[in-house]
């Protein structure tokens, strides 16, 4: 486990700094899985990109010409994101730049199981995640979860329709940054269901955990916990109580995106080892 000062609830805020509503969309089964995209029925067998096609909310405007200049699209996702929430931290993180490529890359790396932490250093709290002892072990101390409180109220706040129209208005700039990271021949839509459903596998855990010193590093006891993938090991030190609540945000844009809940995993309740 690396030092908790940089512990950031792994992109799915930058999955909202872009307003995200990108994302949230379509996202991704552990491992390899590969769950069908679209669930409403057709007489036809549709083609991938028409089934597509069908899924998106009638009336968006599609941007076209120089609006779609991914290298100048910031000044274009600020003033698209105004809807996006009223909190207002939104606007100072949005004064970050190259917003659409820092999303696609973060949601790609927790999707196949990597740290996003090097595009999302501007969410990293100011005070050092903290460990506490009791008796002869160590735990991560609970106080420091109050240090992610206002990046969960932040994702919590999005407005998801608002959102949801952003995506759409951005995806040709979205799936352009995506192809920029050497996926010639998939669409983010695949790689965006497997970030959420990884986030989704990740358990709550309202009880203690114990850590141990690694050199310089700790590490969690239970290896359970120790063996998630980086993301969600991001997540799950943000704190119980600010799973949820990224969570429950997932489940929501899962649903106005057409998902059912059978295609989703089901919340993951842990109580840890207390020690080897």
């Amino acid at each position: 486990m690396e030092e908790y000062k940089k512990v950031l609830w792994a992109g799915i805020i930058v999955i909202f700094l872009i307003g995200f509503g990108f994302g949230i969309y379509y996202f991704f089964f552990h491992g390899k899985s590969e769950a069908p995209l679209y669930l409403e029925e057709v007489k036809e067998e549709p083609s991938e990109a028409q089934a597509k096609e069908q899924a998106k909310p009638e009336g968006e405007r599609v941007l076209t010409g120089r609006e779609l200049n991914l290298n100048k699209s910031d000044s274009l996702v600020r003033r698209l994101a105004v809807k996006l929430s009223s909190h207002k931290k939104i606007a100072q993180w949005l004064k970050n730049e190259d917003l659409v490529r820092k999303f696609v890359a973060v949601v790609d790396n927790i999707a196949y199981g990597m740290s996003p932490r090097v595009h999302l250093e501007f969410l990293a709290p100011q005070k050092k995640f903290q460990v506490v002892k009791r008796g002869d072990l160590f735990y991560l101390n609970p106080a420091s979860f109050s240090h992610y409180n206002l990046v969960a109220e932040v994702f919590a706040s999005l407005n998801t329709e608002e959102c949801v129209k952003l995506y759409w208005e951005l995806k040709p700039l979205i799936q352009e940054a995506y192809l920029e990271l050497g996926y010639p021949n998939r669409d983010f839509h695949d790689t965006l269901f497997r970030t959420i459903v990884e986030l989704l596998e990740t358990p709550i855990v309202d009880d203690d955990i114990v850590v141990e010193k690694k050199v310089v590093t700790y590490m969690m006891v239970d290896p359970k916990l120790e063996n998630l993938r980086e993301g969600q090991k991001h997540l799950l030190r943000m704190g119980s109580g600010n799973v949820r609540k990224i969570q429950a945000k997932l489940r929501d844009f899962a649903r106005i995106f057409g998902f059912e809940e059978s295609q989703l995993p089901e919340p993951a309740y842990y109580t840890p080892r207390r020690g080897r």
